[in-house]
């Protein structure tokens, strides 16, 4: 189902610091009556069998080790999200978005099984909605890399009393019957009203404008998904009430986010949410499941005014309704005082916005400059690579990036999964041509330059705040060569840590039951031989739950120089072998069930 009424949300909930301590409830047993004792009778005679000796009570040392490891584990998280929420409100961004990211992988790389553990799982769940709250918070005011959010029409005109217009749903009415829509139009006092208001108020106005325009970058898209489901395609007028058309919108109270205003408990409809994507908030996945679910709540009461209430306020609460009236009719629900206000301008207000988009010359709304339609590459990457790598390779910026994605969590792709990276059209064979330069492991710090009129070797070392040897000896640039115009270099950019002792990429892993030193050398790309040293290991015997680092801790001394070439050309470092295997975590994160989000 798509949302319960029982269904807490998690964001604003307080802190989980400590252990829940299990409180014990001893009741006495009841008193027994007094029976009449049996006539002693000659027993049997038998051979007696002692008993089996009671097992000792031994300790469960590896519970209590794991119940410790699990509470330190969280305090860590906990320290890292509380110094994300410091920077935060201090307006540091990038370092917050550190401090967040940390305190996920520290989660999600801790060789734990996060479902089985309800303490885990309670922490993975409760900061993954902070941090996607507070992101998504910077986005609203303009300081993330997105533009800043608008309220939708409908949210704005919640407040609003609307007066019966006799005169204008008269008119209203005399205009239906040349409006064409495969979805069926009504029109009534309550649709004049808010068509009055979206005409007349200077504000209702404005938010449907905007909306409309903004609706010219995934108009196409969504009606092509609406027909290929078999849902009216006017029914893309609905993203005017939720979100105006804001992929990125969220619902501060309720937690529902993305176009469609999805619940965070979306798993049922196919919609990923982890530590490193919201597919609530990727406008084509999101589209899909929305029309799905409007098709489901369509079949269940067999009429699209209802299946809009059920959206809104839940298909339980809708079904009661009809029972308690006996009315399976939208309007004769209004007019009974059934519905609460929110729903009671749901309904008509999505209608009054299709009339109006079908018709912009009768309501001024011929000044709309829609959005150009979204175009875009898609390239489907396996590993980790920074948004600000991509943005090198293909020419682009961060924030370009992050619109064409705007289901990322983070300026990096995830780690533990495929994930289908939208880059600027025309730019997916020079993006795979340059990328193959930069080992995998890498694609997460490093970086990549194209050579300017006036830059020299030093000069651009400083501009990344790298050693020019490094660059030099990565591109096989022979000493005292000059750089040429044009020239396509990697820059081997050093990982960042942040002050909570964990790094924002892969630094550690803890050993499970299983695991072998050559099978995590195979899974992190790098050799036995490495990790031996890294770690200072004197066998390859490791024992479960000890933490090695994988990933080299200090920048080694470069090895080798030759002529430069172009970064096609790099060193052959550049096609090293990276991670091959996924890691266990991601089949073991929470699961979640789909709700939608009551305003």
């Amino acid at each position: 189902m798509r949302r319960s009424n029982s269904m807490p949300t998690r964001f604003g909930k307080v802190l989980l610091g400590l252990a829940c301590t299990p409180v014990v409830f001893l009741t006495g047993c009841p008193q027994q009556q007094p029976v009449k004792a049996p006539t002693p009778q000659a027993p049997p005679t038998i051979t007696a069998t002692p008993a089996p000796a009671a097992a000792p009570q031994v300790p469960d040392y590896a519970a209590r080790a794991q119940a410790t490891r699990v509470q330190q584990l969280i305090n860590q998280v906990d320290r890292s999200y509380n110094s994300g929420l410091q920077n935060y409100r201090a307006g540091r961004l990038d370092a917050a978005r550190m401090d967040f990211d940390a305190s996920v992988d520290m989660m999600l790389t801790s060789g734990l099984d996060i479902r089985s553990i309800q303490q885990l799982n309670d922490e993975f769940e409760r900061v993954v909605t902070a941090v996607n709250a507070l992101e998504l918070d910077a986005l609203k005011q303009g300081t993330g890399f997105s533009p800043k959010l608008e309220a939708a029409p409908l949210d704005a005109a919640n407040e609003v009393t609307f007066s019966p217009d006799p005169e204008l749903t008269a008119r209203l009415n005399a205009e239906l019957r040349t409006t064409t829509s495969d979805f069926p139009l009504a029109v009534n006092d309550y649709v004049a009203g808010f068509i009055n208001y979206f005409t007349k108020s200077p504000s209702g106005h404005v938010h449907l404008l905007r909306s409309l325009e903004r609706a010219g970058k995934y108009k196409d898209m969504i009606q092509k998904i609406l027909r290929e489901e078999g849902v009216p395609q006017d029914l893309i007028y609905l993203a005017v009430a939720e979100s105006g058309f804001q992929p990125q919108a969220l619902n501060g109270k309720s937690g529902a986010g993305g176009m469609w205003q999805f619940m965070p408990f979306a798993g049922a409809y196919g919609l990923t949410r982890n530590g490193w994507v919201d597919e609530r908030f990727d406008p084509e996945k999101s589209s899909r499941a929305y029309a799905r679910y409007i098709k489901e709540l369509y079949n269940q009461f067999g009429d699209w005014y209802l299946a809009l209430a059920a959206y809104d306020w839940g298909p339980g609460n809708v079904q009661r309704a009809v029972m308690h009236t006996g009315y399976a009719d939208f309007w004769e629900l209004y007019r009974r005082g059934n519905l609460p206000g929110e729903t009671k301008n749901y309904v008509p207000g999505i209608i009054a916005a299709i009339i109006m988009a079908k018709n912009p010359q009768q309501y001024n709304l011929t000044e709309i400059n829609p959005e150009p339609p979204a175009v875009y590459d898609t390239v489907t990457v396996s590993s980790q690579v920074d948004l600000r790598l991509v943005a090198d390779v293909t020419n682009s910026s961060v924030a370009t990036l992050v619109g064409l994605n705007p289901s990322l969590l983070r300026l990096v792709t995830p780690r533990d999964m495929t994930f289908d990276l939208h880059i600027p059209a025309g730019t997916k064979d020079e993006f795979q041509k340059r990328i193959s330069a930069i080992p995998e492991a890498k694609r997460v710090s490093w970086r990549f330059h194209e050579v300017r009129g006036g830059e020299t070797l030093s000069s651009i070392a400083e501009s990344f705040h790298v050693h020019a040897s490094d660059i030099a000896s990565v591109n096989d640039i022979a000493d005292g060569s000059a750089l040429d115009l044009g020239d396509e270099l990697v820059i081997p950019v050093a990982p960042v840590s942040t002050t909570s002792a964990s790094s924002v990429h892969i630094q550690r892993y803890t050993m499970r039951r299983g695991d072998t030193l050559i099978t995590v050398a195979d899974r992190f790309g790098v050799s036995v031989e490495q990790l031996r040293r890294w770690n200072m290991l004197r066998s390859s015997q490791v024992s479960a739950g000890k933490s090695l680092i994988v990933s080299e801790p200090v920048r080694l001394a470069p090895q080798g120089r030759g002529t430069r070439k172009k970064a096609s050309g790099a060193k052959s470092s550049a096609s090293a072998k990276s991670s091959s295997k996924k890691s266990a975590t991601a089949s073991k994160r929470p699961s979640s069930s789909t709700a939608r989000r009551r305003r």
